[in-house]
């Protein structure tokens, strides 16, 4: 794997998103990779939890808007395709980590940005620091953050997820804690410390039993949200192919102001 690590203490594992200086922005080799830690840690008996944390300043930018510039630059009917397959890629990994038999918990440090809270948001638990922003802000950039809605709609209720989705704001850690987003806020340098605690905390009860109530949560009680993750990753598709998600992203990476079509 290129841009995760894997690191195994006792009962608990901990993915680190390793790509510091694109902000672990999801490319598809970074979706790959973590796709790719989590079905390793899925056939790994000593392991009873997971944490989910990314190196360096931030916990994850969101899906990295270059690889969405260079499919617009493609022919379109090529772009069509590669659209596609790039908004599934990221719904199938949030669905692989909700059906993961084992507790996952997410130790926010720094900014979880768009598909990156959408990342967060399909791991169990989360926890942040006193550092830590959460922000659903593809309205701002002419895109459509369908699966990232759908979960926060999911783990939090409408009324969040349209304050977030519609603004495009960052809450900080101590509004996400007072909202129920959160489990604790904790200083930056104690996040792996409070995750892994937490992640034990988890792994106590036994196995099957633990199997088991993920599975409600996330597949009976969460049944509906699912079929709304996969109608909501078709709308960010579609929306990412749209004259003003080109100018969204461009401006973004050309550090502007958007000129909205």
């Amino acid at each position: 794997m290129q841009y995760v690590q894997i690191k195994i203490h006792g009962a608990v594992a901990t993915v680190l998103l390793d790509h510091a200086d694109r902000r672990n922005a999801l490319s598809p080799r970074m979706i790959a990779d973590i796709s790719q830690a989590f079905s390793d840690l899925h056939l790994e008996n000593r392991v009873r939890s997971v944490i989910v944390m990314g190196a360096g300043e931030h916990f994850c930018a969101g899906m990295d808007l270059s690889t969405l510039d260079a499919i617009a630059k493609m022919p379109e009917a090529e772009a069509h395709s590669e659209r596609f397959d790039a908004w599934q890629n990221y719904a199938e990994l949030l669905e692989q980590i909700l059906r993961f038999p084992k507790p996952v918990v997410a130790a926010i440090d720094g900014a979880a940005v768009g598909a990156g809270l959408g990342l967060a948001l399909s791991c169990d638990l989360m926890l942040m620091s006193d550092r830590a922003t959460l922000s659903a802000e593809a309205i701002r950039r002419g895109l459509v953050g369908g699966a990232t809605g759908a979960l926060l709609a999911f783990r939090f209720g409408a009324a969040t997820a349209s304050m977030m989705m519609l603004t495009g704001n960052a809450i900080d850690a101590e509004e996400a804690f007072r909202r129920g987003m959160c489990t604790k806020v904790v200083a930056s340098e104690h996040i792996w410390i409070a995750a892994s605690e937490l992640a034990n905390k988890c792994a106590e009860a036994p196995r099957m039993a633990v199997q088991a109530t993920k599975r409600l949560l996330n597949e009976s009680v969460g049944e509906a949200m699912l079929s709304q993750l996969a109608a909501g990753t078709a709308d960010s598709a579609t929306a990412s192919s749209t004259e003003a998600a080109r100018e969204g992203v461009s401006a973004f990476l050309e550090k502007r102001e958007p000129n909205w079509p």
